[in-house]
């Protein structure tokens, strides 16, 4: 649901609870900025308030998928400082991501974390109903790896934004939205699958 805002107060109650969470963040943007349009609360802002607030465990966030422009010549550079595992999109080209997971899953370790994924995280090929779509984006298959390879971790929440329908007339963009949330409903800890 929602713009990527909405992960902010979640991950405040999580931490209120759990203590500071590992992150696996799906994304075409780092979500890291300070500012935009006058304002620190902001779509493109809520990884650094969750940093400033101390909401998560730095050394297990792993941001995939991103890529885009950007003003800033190293635009990975905050996430670096903060010890986040930073991914982009072309270290995911034309493979499997199951390897990258297994590294993922043994960083998460058994702590608690999250999972919030932003539908612009997929090349918009697939998901064009986003507000901030970016080239050469993640395929439907590597998101299910992404999230199947986080299954028996300690999940303690999830959340898919970003996507807005009015941009996808097909409904394409909305219905692989429902099927990534399903796709995490079914990892969480205790349910079974078959």
């Amino acid at each position: 649901g929602g713009d990527h805002t909405i992960t902010y107060p979640i991950l405040q109650a999580l931490a209120a609870k759990h203590g500071p969470v590992g992150l696996v963040h799906v994304d075409a943007h780092t979500d890291t900025g300070d500012m935009a349009l006058g304002e620190k609360i902001y779509h493109g802002t809520p990884f650094r308030r969750c940093v400033e607030e101390g909401l998560l465990d730095c050394s297990r966030v792993v941001q995939i998928g991103i890529r885009g422009s950007s003003y800033d010549p190293d635009p990975y550079k905050y996430c670096r400082e903060q010890g986040f595992r930073v991914v982009p999109a072309e270290e995911c080209w034309m493979k499997s991501l199951e390897p990258l997971m297994r590294e993922v899953r043994a960083q998460m370790g058994d702590k608690p974390m999250y999972i919030s994924f932003d539908i612009d995280g997929l090349d918009p090929a697939y998901a064009p109903g986003t507000g901030t779509p970016e080239i050469a984006g993640l395929t439907p298959a590597q998101a299910l790896e992404i999230i199947r390879g986080c299954k028996g971790l300690n999940i303690v929440g999830c959340d898919l934004v970003e996507v807005a329908p009015i941009y996808d007339t097909s409904g394409n963009t909305a219905l692989l939205g429902a099927n990534l949330l399903f796709e995490m409903l079914c990892v969480l800890p205790g349910v079974k699958t078959l």
